[in-house]
């Protein structure tokens, strides 16, 4: 295309191609044909071919200067070829090939910038659910995210693990060991390489964006599906290690600072480059569902799924009920929790939110742990946080702009939407908090109230909204925040306790699980909507309720019952608020009220 533009002025190539891509992106099934950077070990892939990744963004850079066109000159032959320097990062001249940069047609103006968008995987996907490409290896592979997950498994101590990510993979030890053969030079650069991932342990792909067209639609902590040329010329690693070659490579390279380019410019072998052309916003992060969500709300997928949900919940709830010690009402409020997601914002108040405190657990020690492991097996993205003395006096919760090398150092609580946050408080410990512990524990308090994170700028701090799901594990009553608290009521004899949580099926059937999934993320995009009749007839109960008591029901419990009606229903796959489901979401409210009076009245001031 570049090519056939050079006789025609002003023809518009570079938006052609884009356009070009994007129309065959749009045939069915052409996305699967891309290999994906998440699923397939970048030594396979081809460089300068067209692939695509799921990703997450986590930082924005400067904007960099790149020559749009230029005019290469054999110095034997003189003869001239005029170039494009666009989709590129190191320029196409041989060995004894000159640029001529002060022609008329070299082209190195305002509008020949690119923008740097830092991203990185911040959940886990198992790759055996990721539709397939046409990338057909020898042998089968596993993904980063399945390999980085046994590597967390097998390093991290049992109390200071970080269980981030999906389903343990299980798969044949050699074929592993000799997928990472050939990058072991690559894992030993990583090691001194901080690649500033939000999460601790992360070990997944990352790489920089280049954006060329309408960068500013694209936002911090956006979760994005991008299609672009890979480059990983071997000339990018050198900007790691050489200043010298900054200034060959890239003209605004001198105004850095050492500490600056270092982190700007990580070997490409480790942060490959992506030159986007197109991108899109990702509604979910589920592999099961289709790419482009739910937007039709007659498709057969949505039409079958609504179908089966009922049957799909209670089946669950089963699940959970076995899993919380016998405790229906426990797993009945575990569902509405998982099925929450931030709809809208009214003013500064974030609707749709739903914090549970799950109070009560057992003392022993592998309850929660295991507890969260089953949570992390049905959402697409979750990260666990034990509360100790040491993680919230020691651990960055809350991301810091690095003045000196010009980026944002990543913090804890940067995640991506819907992730589910296990907040365990059975860690407490008697001990003080010092600066930071009090400032990580304000920052949950204003995650799980306002769903925002104050990002630290030194000089001043930034809101940035979120989407996280907070689940709270305790003893007794959070010492954080909460929208509902339910207090667990096992019907497991202590003596009992450690067998039961032995023969609890951690890992369920793969089509089970599955089922699990699909249901919670599409409970979680559904869209709901209250009837004229059914707003009346709920003005009406909640007139009745404070008649004879006043005291009896708050506009805070009216609230909460609105929320946990908006969630059951959602959570049966029905879109509008029915009578029977508004009674019902009464009669869980009423059970739960009255189980935090009886433990009250047991344990005195325990709310």
């Amino acid at each position: 295309m570049f090519a056939a533009s050079q006789n025609t002025p002003n023809s518009g190539w570079a938006a052609k191609a884009v356009a070009f891509f994007k129309d065959r992106l749009k045939e069915k099934d052409a996305h699967t044909w891309v290999p994906s950077l998440n699923d397939v070990p970048l030594h396979y892939l081809k460089p300068n071919s067209l692939v695509k990744f799921r990703c997450f963004i986590q930082d924005m850079f400067d904007p960099e200067f790149y020559m749009g066109t230029y005019e290469a000159v054999d110095p034997s032959t003189k003869a001239k070829v005029l170039r494009c320097g666009k989709y590129k990062d190191v320029t196409e001249c041989g060995v004894s090939t000159t640029l001529e940069p002060h022609v008329p047609r070299f082209s190195f103006s305002l509008a020949d910038e690119t923008h740097f968008l830092l991203c990185v995987v911040c959940w886990k996907i198992q790759a055996r659910v990721v539709p397939s490409t046409s990338y057909a290896p020898t042998r089968q592979k596993r993904s980063y995210e399945e390999d980085d997950d046994d590597m967390d498994t097998d390093t991290q101590p049992q109390k200071q693990r970080e269980p981030h990510t999906g389903m343990k993979p299980h798969g044949n030890g050699d074929c592993k060991r000799r997928e990472k053969e050939a990058p072991s030079s690559q894992a030993a650069s990583a090691s001194h390489l901080d690649l500033n991932f939000p999460l601790p342990g992360e070990k997944g792909p990352s790489c920089l964006l280049k954006v060329y067209e309408e960068w500013d639609g694209f936002k911090l902590n956006e979760a994005v599906e991008v299609f672009g040329i890979l480059s990983v010329s071997p000339a990018l690693s050198a900007l790691a290690d050489e200043d010298a070659s900054s200034s060959l490579l890239d003209p605004a390279g001198g105004m850095e600072t050492a500490e600056e380019q270092r982190v700007h410019s990580p070997p490409a072998s480790l942060v490959p480059r992506l030159h986007m052309l197109h991108a899109k916003p990702l509604p979910h992060n589920n592999p099961l569902l289709p790419a482009a969500g739910l937007e039709d709300n007659n498709s057969a997928f949505l039409s079958s799924t609504l179908r089966e949900m009922a049957a799909v919940r209670a089946e669950l709830l089963a699940y959970f009920t076995h899993v919380l010690l016998g405790d229906a009402l426990a797993a009945e409020y575990l569902i509405l929790h998982l099925v929450s997601n931030v709809y809208t914002r009214r003013d500064v108040l974030p609707l749709g939110k739903f914090t549970l405190n799950l109070s009560g657990c057992p003392a022993v020690a592998s309850f929660t742990e295991r507890f969260y492991q089953i949570i992390q097996q049905l959402v697409p993205s979750s990260y666990y946080l034990g509360m100790t003395l040491q993680n919230m006096n020691q651990m960055r919760l809350v991301p810091k702009k690095d003045y000196v090398a010009n980026r944002l150092l990543s913090g804890a609580l940067q995640l991506a939407t819907n992730t589910s946050l296990f907040l365990d408080e059975s860690q407490l410990e008697q001990g003080q908090l010092d600066t930071t512990g009090v400032r990580n524990v304000t920052a949950l308090g204003n995650l799980i109230s306002w769903q925002k994170v104050d990002y630290d700028f030194s000089y001043h701090q930034m809101e940035f909204p979120c989407n996280i799901n907070v689940l709270i594990a305790s003893e007794g009553r959070s010492l954080l925040p909460s929208d509902c608290q339910i207090h667990l009521q096992s019907q497991v004899a202590p003596p009992d306790l450690e067998a039961y949580l032995g023969g609890i099926q951690v890992h369920p059937q793969a089509s089970q699980l599955n089922k699990f999934r699909m249901y919670l993320s599409v409970a979680r995009q559904l869209d709901y909507s209250i009837a004229d009749e059914v707003t009346k007839s709920v003005e009406d109960d909640f007139v009745d309720m404070r008649k004879d008591d006043p005291q009896s029901i708050s506009a805070e419990d009216l609230h909460r019952m609105l929320v946990v009606a908006r969630l059951l229903s959602l959570s049966l796959g029905q879109t509008s608020l029915s009578r029977d489901s508004w009674l019902r979401a009464k009669h869980v409210e009423m059970l739960r009220r009255s189980r935090m009076e009886q433990n009250k009245c047991v344990n005195g001031n325990e709310p």
